[in-house]
């Protein structure tokens, strides 16, 4: 009997290990087997070099399209200018006297870059007044590398823009977008010449908007991105996601020189107005009132027990001005100009330069207790001075 167990358990072993070896290697040599394998479905993963079906899948993360339409449209722009060197003596009164001050005086040729875009067919384009500011020559090279010589239109050094033109025929315009339609987080790109590197493109977001009091500019409303901008791209374009312009890069925020994520570009509603002021007439019209204005705050607010701390104190009315004229007086606080709420002496200023010079404006103030309103006739914004060459 034991010897009958012995073959069985052998036997057994035999068989479980054929059937082993031939459910691995052959396993549609067993019954049910094959038809289960040919009937279920095939899980396969495919790793295929780009072709045409993934480069027209991946151009949805992808900006080519919008550089592709907008690139054309900016230019590098070179400027130089004579400078006139003082040697050190010259700053002793006595050494002028008797060696005059034209003395040992060196005129040398200074040069800097910019960037600028195209902004009509019939070749204006639009760049950062800081970029050709007392430049005695401009040259402009587009993206297909050709140079040409530009003139200044005009410009506007209180939003930091100027207004070129060249003569080459029908150029690539840039299409213009709606800044007053930005969001923070949308994305934009920033085209330029960077150091002089060429025609270069960063990618970023829109950081904030509205930015103003950081002494850039007198009328400031800038958009702010994290695209990289850096010395060279001042003047060049910011567009949005379609290629459409919705700003001028303008300033950086920088201890180093370079980008540091902080950007600012001026609105291209901005801009449009006064691109189409300076070909029209050569210059820009601001309206103003002959006031100055100061910032209400808290304290000052408690003292006076306003309601808030909107609008803006007059601190000061010049002498037969607009203002003045109109009966206001030093002490006022203007609330509101043609039915919009002065928020502060920024916003004050904004509203007021809006106005056209020769219309008569209501603006309403508060004198104490009493809410008056004025009906001031707009004069001319004087011309800012120039600063002195250091």
């Amino acid at each position: 009997m034991r010897r009958l167990w012995l073959v069985f358990s052998q036997t057994a072993t035999v068989c479980l290990a054929v059937l082993f070896v031939v459910s691995t290697l052959k396993p549609e040599w067993l019954p049910g087997k094959g038809a289960s394998t040919l009937s279920a479905p095939a899980q396969v993963s495919i790793l295929s070099t780009p072709g045409v079906a993934d480069s027209a899948g991946a151009r949805g993360a992808s900006f080519r399209d919008a550089v592709q339409r907008a690139a054309p449209s900016v230019v590098n722009i070179f400027t130089s200018k004579e400078v006139r060197q003082r040697h050190p003596l010259l700053q002793d009164p006595l050494f002028r006297r008797f060696f005059g001050e034209q003395f040992g005086e060196e005129a040398q040729r200074a040069s800097s870059l910019g960037s600028g875009v195209i902004v009509s067919a019939s070749g204006y384009i639009l760049t950062n007044h800081h970029v050709v500011d007392a430049a005695d020559e401009i040259e402009v090279a587009l993206a297909d590398g050709k140079k040409l010589l530009a003139k200044v239109v005009g410009n506007d050094p209180e939003t930091d823009l100027a207004v070129l033109r060249v003569d080459a025929g029908s150029m690539p315009a840039i299409t213009f977008g709606q800044s007053d339609a930005l969001r923070v987080g949308d994305v934009v790109l920033a085209i330029g010449n960077p150091f002089g590197v060429g025609q270069t493109v960063t990618s970023g977001i829109v950081s904030a908007l509205g930015r103003s009091g950081l002494d850039i500019n007198t009328f400031e409303n800038f958009i702010q991105t994290d695209a990289a901008i850096n010395p060279g791209n001042s003047g060049g374009a910011l567009i949005d996601a379609q290629g459409n312009l919705v700003g001028i890069n303008s300033a950086i925020y920088s201890r180093s020189g370079g980008s540091m994520g902080i950007g600012f570009a001026i609105p291209v509603s901005t801009a449009k107005i006064v691109l189409e002021q300076i070909i029209r007439t050569g210059s820009v019209t601001r309206g103003w009132i002959g006031v100055e204005a100061q910032e209400i705050t808290a304290p000052l607010a408690e003292s006076l027990k306003l309601p808030d701390m909107k609008g803006a104190i007059i601190a000061g009315v010049l002498r037969n001005g607009p203002a003045d004229k109109a009966g206001m007086k030093p002490g006022d606080i203007l609330l509101a100009v043609e039915g919009k709420s002065v928020i502060d002496p920024r916003s004050m200023l904004n509203l007021v330069a809006g106005l056209a010079p020769g219309e008569t404006a209501k603006l309403r103030v508060r004198r104490g207790q009493e809410t008056l309103e004025l009906a001031v006739a707009i004069g001319k914004r004087p011309k800012p001075q120039p600063q002195p060459q250091q």
